[in-house]
């Protein structure tokens, strides 16, 4: 059992029988009446993020959660498959645990959060940039760069997003997997 006191962001807590991440807190001391705990949860089943006021001092049930480094291998009709880099262990994850699925290619790594006494995948957090190569994109016309124009490209995973008017097909390019956004040209 924790209290207020032990609020921080990343703490997992018990709440409401679900499980659910401390996103944001704020302490408030009020001239008047007691002083609470002002936070925004985000539920780790269903991705869903609401408001919850504590009171100072309230107790509240905290959560082990463990983080695991997995390869992802492939995907299919069971979802997106992983493997542990340590065990060698092999464990299939549905498509809305996993935020931006489609930027995840094979190969590359992931780390999945698990319910420590349920044993329980809850999410998958993608690393924050990752390189693909865009697969189809039309070409930029030259002089049309007086603004911050974009255009769509398709990558290599079948994701589409938006890039500068200079990036062509075949290019290696960085992503942002928080907001899928361009980051820069990679040099191959």
């Amino acid at each position: 059992m924790a209290t207020t006191a032990d609020i921080k962001n990343g703490l997992c807590i018990e709440f409401n029988h679900g499980l659910y991440s401390v996103i944001e807190f704020q302490h408030v001391k009020p001239g008047k009446g007691p002083a609470f705990v002002r936070t925004k949860l985000k539920n780790l089943e269903t991705g869903k993020v609401i408001d919850n006021t504590f009171s100072s001092g309230h107790k509240i049930q905290t959560a082990r959660i463990e983080r695991r480094k997995h390869q992802f291998l492939f995907k299919d009709d069971y979802g997106y498959n992983f493997m542990n880099s340590e065990t060698f262990e092999q464990v299939a994850i549905d498509e809305n645990l996993i935020t931006n699925a489609d930027l995840i290619k094979d190969g590359q790594e992931a780390e999945i959060l698990f319910h420590a006494e349920t044993e329980r995948p809850l999410t998958v957090e993608l690393p924050a940039h990752v390189t693909l190569r865009v697969v189809y994109t039309e070409p930029g016309l030259k002089g049309d760069t007086a603004t911050n124009a974009t255009k769509p490209a398709t990558l290599e995973t079948d994701a589409e997003i938006q890039v500068p008017l200079f990036v062509n097909q075949d290019q290696l390019i960085k992503v942002d997997t928080r907001d899928r956004s361009y980051v820069e040209r990679v040099k191959e």
